[in-house]
């Protein structure tokens, strides 16, 4: 299978690379984008010679690769639009690694163009889910979720789909997750980014801290298997190795347990699903000797409560929702904000936001750019001491 890799130089990419690796003789790459994090382009061409296109931001960068690797075609954002690398690459699937909005309009042109979809870009699904259900309820295109939690529902679902009366994401809790609300006000940085089971890029560390990714999982997973809010739930899970859980209604349940390696989700969605896989069914979660779970406390963590918001209404709440943490994560990392201050712009915007319903694309676009400036007129009110 030819496949085109965009954010090869982030956590995601480089673990689809070294699933890729492993599999050579299924896998072949032919194109992928960077960021502005460029020295791993000659390692990757390296190790991957049947590359014929690379996207990269730093423009002024541009000459220089294409000298070095004159067989290659590069590429920047300032006369190429990375969705426009779909139609230039030749591939059968797309591996959205991206992170943040621009991942959505990639995954939109890919589906459009009738192409697999390896995905794990959360915000695709949660600025733009109505729109890629359209796409693929129309016949194009196919979507694979790279996201653990979403990997260990759709391989539940493929044992048993009937009869389900709850889906469970588990959570990890973040950073944080033995602080009460308190003890948060002064919590830094570099606390934020010391995640107790997981090793990913900064922001959505700080996305799983305030819990809002969990947020994100929940809106991924209505979208994905078309489940109202009100049958996903969230269930803390100290040791990351239940990923997901079936709840039926006889009572059983059926989960994926496995260590927590983001390589076993991406293998899967490039594998689109056909390669063997284990679940386990199990009466309780006290069946499951030597993992530990908590309640989730909505009041602890109340980003996460957004999700029905989201689901229930649609609209333009999904791109409100993700533009604001956006804003407000940035403003955190660049230590503009306190921590707690995340949950007030996002909630801030929301309360605020007039939905548009049945968004198309410019509508999307639109709310992204008026809910940036809005969210960073906040931060900047925030700095000052002008916090309402």
């Amino acid at each position: 299978m030819k496949i085109l890799l965009l954010g090869a130089s982030g956590s995601i990419g480089q673990q689809t690379l070294d699933v890729m690796k492993k599999n050579p003789s299924d896998f072949i790459l032919t194109g992928f984008s960077v960021g502005y994090r460029t020295r791993c382009i000659g390692s990757i061409l390296r190790k991957f010679p049947t590359v014929t296109h690379v996207y990269l931001r730093d423009e002024h960068k541009v000459k220089y690769f294409q000298k070095k690797h004159p067989s290659v075609t590069f590429y920047s954002e300032k006369f190429f639009h990375l969705e426009d690398l779909i139609n230039a690459v030749d591939c059968d699937m797309v591996v959205n690694a991206l992170v943040g909005f621009s991942g959505l309009l990639p995954s939109i042109r890919a589906l459009d163009l009738d192409k697999k979809l390896a995905l794990a870009n959360k915000e695709s699904l949660v600025a733009g889910g109505e729109i890629i259900n359209k796409i693929l309820d129309s016949g194009k295109g196919k979507l694979y979720p790279i996201d653990s939690e979403h990997s260990a529902l759709w391989k539940c679902l493929k044992v048993d789909d009937k009869n389900v009366s709850k889906m469970v994401l588990t959570a990890s809790g973040g950073s944080f997750r033995k602080l009460n609300r308190d003890e948060l006000k002064n919590v830094t940085v570099k606390d934020a980014l010391n995640h107790p089971t997981w090793s990913m890029g900064k922001k959505i560390t700080i996305d799983s801290a305030t819990m809002i990714n969990k947020c994100f999982e929940i809106i991924e997973a209505g979208y994905l298997y078309r489940y109202p809010s009100s049958k996903i739930d969230v269930k803390l899970h100290d040791e990351s190795y239940l990923h997901s859980y079936l709840i039926y209604k006889n009572g059983l349940c059926r989960g994926e347990i496995n260590k927590p390696d983001m390589r076993n989700p991406i293998k899967f969605a490039l594998y689109e699903g056909k390669i063997p896989f284990e679940t386990k069914s199990f009466s309780s979660l006290e069946d499951l000797k030597g993992l530990h779970f908590h309640d989730f406390d909505l009041a602890r963590y109340p980003l996460v409560g957004l999700a029905k918001l989201v689901l229930d209404k649609k609209g333009t709440y999904g791109v409100a929702l993700n533009r604001a943490n956006e804003v407000a994560v940035q403003a955190f990392l660049n230590e503009e904000i306190s921590f707690l201050d995340i949950e007030y712009i996002v909630f801030k915007i929301m309360k605020e936001h007039k939905s548009i319903k049945d968004p198309i694309v410019p509508d999307i676009l639109r709310v992204d750019h008026e809910v940036e400036i809005k969210a960073r007129k906040i931060v900047e009110k925030i700095k000052k001491g002008e916090r309402e």
